[in-house]
């Protein structure tokens, strides 16, 4: 019976003590999948962006709508919002709260959204291992760590898939679909 004991005290044992080595391991991974779904909506947005016509990013499917190149922009203002949020500041001299307005070229567009995308890598990779469960407060809800990485893909998404409607209305068919 005090073999078995002690054996039950070794284990509770190890298990507390690589509990912390466990969670840095599993917000490493987590924080990994994340970055890798945010490079796959980089990619899809580039390439989608790439394949709109110019002529149509003043696109906008009713007044009061964002247009495509505002959408892009959003997305792009978004990503220095929350890159600062996890504690990287967007680089000096970018105001974000008006870069959504800042340009309709479809070069200058792709190119600011680019480097938000590169931004927001840069913080999410900066992030602390073992602080997934971390309190933050983003949008005015409280989360974590893992919690506003979440929303943070899920914002770009719902933006890519507006944005693969606005192409659809507009004849293009999204790249990865041709």
């Amino acid at each position: 019976m005090l073999n078995i004991l002690r054996f039950t005290m070794i284990v509770a044992l190890l298990v507390i003590a690589t509990s912390p080595a466990l969670e840095a391991e599993h917000h490493g991974a987590y924080r990994d999948e994340v970055v890798a779904t945010l490079d796959a909506h980089a990619e899809k947005l580039s390439s989608l962006a790439g394949a709109i016509p110019a002529e149509k990013y003043t696109y906008r499917p009713g007044e009061g709508v964002r247009s495509v190149s505002e959408v892009l922009l959003h997305i792009a203002s978004a990503n220095y919002f929350v890159a600062n949020i996890f504690g990287t500041a967007p680089p000096e001299g970018l105001n974000v709260s008006e870069l959504e307005k800042s340009t309709t070229d479809s070069g200058e567009t792709m190119s600011r959204l680019k480097a938000s995308f590169a931004h927001l890598k840069q913080a999410l990779e900066g992030l602390p291992e073992g602080e997934a469960e971390k309190a933050l407060n983003m949008f005015g809800r409280d989360t974590t760590m893992r919690g506003g990485m979440n929303m943070a893909t899920g914002h770009i998404s719902e933006h890519l898939g507006q944005l693969i409607a606005y192409a659809r209305v507009n004849g293009v068919t999204p790249p990865w679909n041709e």
